[in-house]
């Protein structure tokens, strides 16, 4: 699938892949992925279904072989290309079930890549993904645009623009995808300070890839300004510091004649007017 040429490139995504290498050879800093892939897991073993073939799609490192292999034993961990492009590498109606965590927020053309899951799919096949989303890393992108602006009289991209969920759902429904569901899992977590929250970014391989980022190295001033800035506004009692991480799940099925199917307009039996007064009769 061609790239849309009225999409936004928002991201480097071969710098992407250049970070997470990075995040690797520092040794990844993976709590955030843990939890993700414990809840996914748990989401699957609600889900009675049985899915033969599954690929998990861009998640960052050896990705959820290890939450999921016992389940699935043919699973296939699907990394990044190289080059950065986000055509997929899956014939129609191939898969039974796709997984993806933590990817989704770097990706350029989302509708693209979902409408791509959609075709791979096989009727009622599952997409099942996390993704950074929401007020994420509220904190640290308020900090750092307050000491930009004091200290060097401007504001430049420092956290990537993250999708809410009503978009989200949008996207699943203009992919066609039936029954989709969104829902969001808020983790707060505590650092010493602002730079041990940055370093855990860039041990995730998800500092800033940004095409609009600023290229040259940060004044020292502007990041002490930025962690003086974190610590007053953001700072528990005990004077430890808050990070949002908003995870959003998504998920959706190819269309199949067995699902659930909405009622056709002008079909229902009752009037809600009468079920109303019904109720207040009662």
């Amino acid at each position: 699938m061609a790239p849309n040429p009225q999409t936004p490139v928002l991201f480097d995504r071969s710098l992407l892949i250049a970070r997470q290498d990075r995040a690797r050879s520092l040794g990844p800093e993976t709590f955030l992925l843990d939890r993700v892939a414990d809840d996914l897991r748990e989401r699957l073993e609600a889900v009675i279904r049985e899915f033969r073939d599954v690929a998990d799609l861009w998640t960052p490192g050896n990705g959820l072989s290890s939450s999921l292999r016992a389940r699935f034993p043919a699973l296939v961990h699907v990394g990044p290309a190289r080059t950065g492009e986000e055509r997929l590498p899956f014939a129609p109606e191939s898969l039974d079930l796709v997984v993806s965590a933590l990817a989704f927020q770097f990706v350029n053309d989302l509708p693209g890549v979902l409408a791509q899951i959609r075709r791979a799919l096989r009727p009622d096949g599952l997409l099942l993904a996390a993704m950074v989303g929401g007020d994420s890393l509220t904190e640290l992108r308020q900090s750092f645009a307050a000491a930009e602006a004091e200290c060097e009289g401007g504001v430049s991209p420092r956290v990537v623009p993250f999708a809410d969920l009503r978009d989200i759902g949008g996207l699943l429904q203009r992919a066609g995808l039936a029954l989709p569901v969104t829902d969001v899992d808020r983790i707060t977590v505590r650092y010493d300070h602002a730079f041990a929250l940055m370093q855990d970014l860039r041990r995730m391989g998800a500092s800033n890839v940004l095409l609009e980022r600023r290229r040259t190295p940060t004044r020292r001033a502007t990041m002490l300004r930025m962690a003086e800035v974190y610590a007053d506004r953001f700072a528990d009692a005990d004077r430890r510091i808050r990070a949002t991480f908003d995870i959003v799940w998504l998920s959706g099925w190819a269309p199949h004649e067995s699902q659930q199917q909405p009622l056709r307009p002008g079909s229902a039996k009752a009037s809600l007017e009468a079920a109303v007064q019904k109720a207040r009769k009662a």
